[in-house]
């Protein structure tokens, strides 16, 4: 059986991690940022993601500061965490790679529009 298929958001979270740590509301800009603005995460929405995440061991706090009064509390990927990513990003690659063929075989056929 295949790898199972991860929701986007979950999937941009973990990508928006895998280079560094950050803290909640740099995740929210990142997100939208990998996402060209299409994804935008509420920061409830976000934090129980990142709450599942944990639980499942594909995430894990990794530290905390008080900036302007405010907790503010770092994320980063596990180990575990990056490989499911790097399977995800394998998945996708792979469904992309065959999507882009069929099209191409199907313009030389003339089946699809000029």
């Amino acid at each position: 059986m295949g790898i199972e298929e991860m929701r986007e958001p979950t999937f941009l979270v973990l990508a928006a991690l895998a280079d560094g740590a950050k803290h909640g509301y740099a995740l929210i800009g990142e997100v939208s940022a990998i996402s060209g603005g299409r994804v935008t995460l509420r920061a409830g929405t976000l934090y129980a993601a990142l709450d599942r995440l944990t639980g499942e061991g594909l995430v894990r706090q990794s530290g905390e500061e008080v900036v302007e009064g405010r907790l503010r509390r770092y994320y980063d990927l596990t180990d575990p965490g990056a490989e499911i990513l790097a399977a995800q990003v394998d998945r996708l690659r792979s469904n992309a790679a065959e999507a882009d063929r069929r099209l191409r075989s199907r313009r030389r056929l003339g089946t699809a529009p000029a």
